[in-house]
């Protein structure tokens, strides 16, 4: 099967079924495309249609059950009308076109029976679509494109910044650039984007960072697989200048994959004893990648953060990156999937498994060493809550991120750390507190 409609559908459906995320499903997907072209132009639809129909799922999911007069107990069929709707509402292709392909991707499922459901349905959508639009205009699943949960959650932590928040989520994500400073200045390898045609302007907190005008392939980026950028927004870029790692310190980038932050940290800081953990084998071959693109090195720990007994030879740490476990909340527009993959009880389970891994780093930290706690949630319970009782809970932890803000304004001050939250910040939704083992006796 090669029909990127239907290979969407099956993507899609595969969400619903907590089967995997887009970043695992899509490249499966990609592969089943025919492109004997060469033009690639079946594969950009399928990626289009994936995170298009992921990121308005919640939206597009109340209108079918308004055009359906039952519920759709087929979830390859549920999802090929939800690919066919996206279509409608948010993309260029004409509608006629849109509708006659669908249906013929419910015969590349082996849907046949149902093509004359899925025509009635997509049909009705576009003749009431003004109607549909106005009876579901007050629901705030409708106007949030956010699930009933997570919209709820969102307001309650952020009140009137939600709605800037929801709409920041459902936006197309810009394209952010990590220039390596140790191998170019930030101005020099602007002047290189603009010698390939590609306009980029100076982002506003990382000083290693650039914003894209257009997302590009990474193969147009000049000296890309020289090391002389790397991929990365840039709230992430913080992490490494936060932790201000200094010469022949030993460090510990726990939770590392990809491995954006630890070679981030090599590049500012090259003379390090630095590792890096991770849980998973197969992420881990990413820090490998990136470390190898870049030129540098770090020890590769395939371990559990949460059990530093089985892996850790006792000797502590200067400074510890703990870019712990989370809801990924921060990055919706970059990962539009999480609206599907994320429950409720996903967040109090995730608090207590954070608080787990910080109390064991913890013990892997230098009296006088700092631990930077981070997060791409912007959920206080996986974030000021965790830390603050983290703090109430141990006597030797000082939160020294307010200092932070007489250096350099940026994010909003919580009862411990500081958060930054998409649409009101320029990046995308992190978290930070910076933790000081404050030296006892």
């Amino acid at each position: 099967m090669n029909d990127p409609r239907a290979l969407a559908a099956r993507v899609i459906a595969r969400l619903y079924q907590d089967r995997g995320s887009l970043q695992r499903l899509l490249p499966w997907a990609e592969k089943q495309v025919d492109d004997s072209q060469g033009n690639g132009k079946d594969r950009s639809l399928l990626r289009e249609l994936c995170y298009g129909t992921a990121r308005f799922a919640p939206r597009l999911e109340l209108i079918l059950g308004k055009l359906s007069k039952k519920p759709v107990k087929d979830e390859e069929l549920a999802a090929l009308m939800l690919v066919g709707l996206y279509q409608l509402e948010y993309t260029r292709i004409p509608d006629h076109a849109a509708i006659g392909a669908t249906v013929e991707a419910a015969r590349a499922l082996k849907l046949g029976h149902a093509t004359g459901v899925v025509n009635g349905v997509l049909r009705n959508a576009l003749r009431n679509k003004e109607t549909l639009t106005r009876k579901l205009s007050g629901n705030p699943q409708f106007s949030s494109a956010h699930p009933e949960w997570l919209q709820q959650a969102i307001k309650a932590a952020w009140g009137t910044e939600a709605r800037t928040i929801f709409t920041a989520n459902n936006e197309n994500p810009p394209m952010t650039l990590r220039v390596n400073l140790s191998k170019i200045s930030r101005g020099d390898y602007l002047a290189q984007l603009k010698d390939a045609d590609i306009t980029a302007q100076p982002c506003e907190f990382s000083a290693a960072g650039l914003v894209l005008e257009t997302p590009v392939a990474v193969s147009r980026l000049p000296g890309f697989d020289d090391g002389l950028v790397s991929v990365q927004d840039q709230s992430a870029q913080l992490a490494a200048p936060l932790l201000d790692p200094q010469p022949g310190e030993k460090i510990l980038d726990a939770c590392a994959a990809p491995g954006g932050k630890t070679c981030h940290l090599l590049e500012i800081q090259p003379d390090l004893d630095l590792s890096a953990l991770d849980i998973e084998e197969e992420r881990l071959d990413r820090v490998i990648e990136n470390l190898e693109r870049l030129g540098v090195g770090a020890q590769i720990i395939c371990a559990d953060a949460a059990e530093p007994e089985h892996w850790w030879d006792g000797e502590q740490y200067d400074r510890i990156l703990l870019d712990a476990p989370c809801s990924a909340t921060g990055v919706i527009r970059r990962n539009p999937d999480i609206k599907l993959l994320r429950r409720a009880e996903d967040i109090p389970e995730l608090a207590v498994l954070q608080g787990k891994i910080l109390r064991a780093m913890w013990r892997l930290l230098k009296p006088g060493g700092t631990l930077l706690y981070a997060t791409c949630s912007i959920l206080p319970e996986e974030n000021s809550a965790q830390v603050a009782r983290f703090i109430a809970e141990t006597p030797d932890a000082r939160d020294n991120t307010p200092q932070l803000l007489n250096e350099q304004p940026w994010g909003l001050p919580q009862d411990a750390g500081m958060q930054l939250l998409p649409g009101i910040h320029a990046g995308d939704g992190f978290y930070y507190a910076k933790l000081e083992k404050v030296q006892q006796g």
